[in-house]
């Protein structure tokens, strides 16, 4: 994969992937997130992800709707703590047509106070759904006690009281304050030539933009703590975690590595093979990681009968500690990483996630690393780097643990 990049006058970065296809992917990926918003806007930048697709100046909602699924294309939006995704997915033929829509929902969008209005009902059906959910719920809780009174630690959804405070105005703001030219990013990877891509941006996404954004908080020390929860569920649902590294942080890859050896998404997974396959105490087990501009997060998750939760804990206890104390032998750390480069070049066949992979790392870092890329610096890992980051990110007085039971 080659990727090429050039930044507007008006400061937006272009990122380009050429690829022999019939579809094109192409999208705006913007540096605001929910931690960006202040106590009084908590919630306010997924809501306005969903205001986007609501009204512009020359289109109405089902105007917007229809530019693009009419053709057979699709338009799909997202809101992370750290990123706003919009983005269509069309028959290469369109791409200029998909470009002109993206940048009238950018730079013309209304926010009409009727439509906030029926919205916010929408938003909060969604945050009801989700407060049904432990098992998603309870990963919303941890970030809370993760990363305590920072901006990262609050849920992305909101509240619905809050929600219903928002206006226009309300929106207008947030975006004339976030949504500036040093924080995004139009991509897009298929059949177009760098040239066009480039012609088509000019034409359509260069108007003017405010340039520079305000910083963002630091994230607060970090107090490990054990907190259980009385809940109405069947399960126990348990989550043990710490802080992880940030995009940019050496020991990332590692981590990576380390976190599919015990916890991945195969049923080889350290953890899996003790607690489901061995002892059969959790239908669901699994550890994850995630990067931020300026930390991270590693986390344990298993749901579980109520009486198995303290017999689970020590189990993944246990697995941890061994990765701390024992070095893996040449033989097992090439095995795992056979594994994971296989599993990264599968992933690397699905073109919406890569080029939104593109985009997040170009927008985050300026730079993206292709498959064969991360592919060499897995290999290069070694037993002494896995252990020396188990021994830093699985110490027991280190972790915390969080408890729905």
């Amino acid at each position: 994969m080659f990727y090429s990049s050039h930044t507007l006058p008006n400061g937006i970065r272009l990122v380009h992937h050429y690829e022999k296809s019939p579809v094109v992917y192409c999208g705006l990926a913007i540096g605001v997130g929910s931690r960006d918003e202040n106590k009084e806007q908590y919630g306010l930048a997924h809501f306005t992800e969903h205001m986007l697709f609501k009204g512009t100046k020359k289109r109405k909602s089902w105007h917007i709707l229809n530019r693009l699924e009419t053709i057979g294309g699709t338009l799909d939006a997202y809101t992370t703590k750290e990123e706003t995704f919009v983005y269509s997915a069309i028959p290469t033929t369109y791409f200029e047509r998909a470009a002109e829509l993206l940048a009238d929902i950018l730079f013309h969008s209304q926010f009409p106070q009727h439509e906030i209005e029926k919205e916010v009902d929408v938003i909060i059906d969604e945050i009801q759904s989700y407060n049904d959910s432990p098992a998603e719920l309870i990963f919303d809780d941890f970030d809370s006690l993760l990363f305590g009174n920072s901006e990262l630690g609050h849920n992305i959804l909101g509240s619905e009281q809050q929600l219903l405070s928002y206006n226009s105005d309300s929106f207008f703001s947030f975006v004339t304050q976030h949504y500036t030219a040093d924080k995004i990013v139009f991509f897009v990877s298929g059949d177009v030539d760098f040239k066009k891509a480039l012609k088509v941006a000019d034409k359509w996404l260069n108007e003017r933009l405010p340039q520079n954004s305000s910083l963002r908080e630091p994230t607060d020390n970090y107090t490990p703590k054990r907190i259980e929860t009385k809940r109405d569920t069947f399960q126990t649902h348990c989550i043990i975690g710490n802080r992880g590294y940030a995009l940019n942080h050496p020991q990332r890859l590692p981590l990576f590595l380390l976190n599919n050896i015990l916890g991945g998404p195969c049923m080889n997974s350290l953890l899996n093979l003790s607690i489901r396959e061995k002892n059969g105490l959790a239908y669901t087990i699994e550890s994850e990681t995630a990067s931020y501009s300026d930390s991270g997060s590693f986390v344990v998750y298993f749901g579980c009968d109520h009486k198995n939760s303290h017999r689970c804990i020590a189990l993944c206890e246990k697995e941890l500690k061994k990765l701390c104390d024992n070095p893996l032998n040449e033989t097992k750390l090439q095995h795992y990483k056979r594994q994971i480069t296989g599993q990264l070049m599968i992933a690397s066949q699905n073109k919406e996630n890569v080029a939104l992979s593109m985009a997040r790392s170009f927008l985050h870092t300026n730079t993206y690393d292709e498959f064969e890329c991360v592919a060499k610096k897995i290999a290069e890992i070694s037993a002494a780097q896995l252990q020396e980051v188990a021994n830093e990110i699985f110490d027991k007085t280190q972790l915390s643990y969080l408890l729905f039971c």
